[in-house]
């Protein structure tokens, strides 16, 4: 039997307590998460991808099924590259369980060997998101209450 790879997407700008959440559950589920950090065109980034890979890096330290790779293009493509046969997303509200489903939809016709997996986040990270953590920290503000301890802002 093959090894259960999953693809988790995103900017991660930065990673939040919301993305670990969701990491640390997705776990027991594969036999190897890879953290793609995409580059997502519509969106200015505050922070390279380099610090954002060693971050993620510096958190799952000691966790040996995760791996972290940055990622340009088609998300559905780089699955094909790393051999993913899943794309973990994570749920806040109902709206992105709209957004994720057309994503997922349009994955599914474009791969249909590669199947999408929704966690839902725990509530005390439903209302973190890395555009509001960017706001706060934009604005001098402190966000440390809602980023992983490496990441320090």
């Amino acid at each position: 039997m093959s090894a259960r790879i999953c693809l988790f997407p995103g900017s991660f700008d930065p990673i939040t307590l919301g993305h670990v959440n969701i990491i640390q559950r997705a776990l027991g589920l594969f036999d190897k998460l890879v953290i793609g950090i995409g580059t997502n065109a519509s969106k200015q980034a505050m922070f390279s991808i380099e610090q954002r890979k060693q971050w993620i890096q510096a958190i799952f330290i000691n966790e040996p099924k995760i791996e972290v790779q940055p990622y340009e293009g088609l998300t559905i493509e780089f699955c094909k590259k790393i051999n993913a046969q899943y794309i973990l997303r994570g749920i806040r509200f109902v709206s992105d369980f709209e957004y994720e489903r057309a994503i997922a939809d349009m994955n599914h016709s474009l791969a249909p060997g590669i199947e999408s997996i929704f966690l839902t986040s725990a509530a005390e990270h439903s209302s973190i998101s890395s555009t509001l953590v960017r706001d706060v920290i934009r604005h001098g503000g402190t966000a440390r209450q809602f980023l992983p301890e490496e990441v320090r802002y």
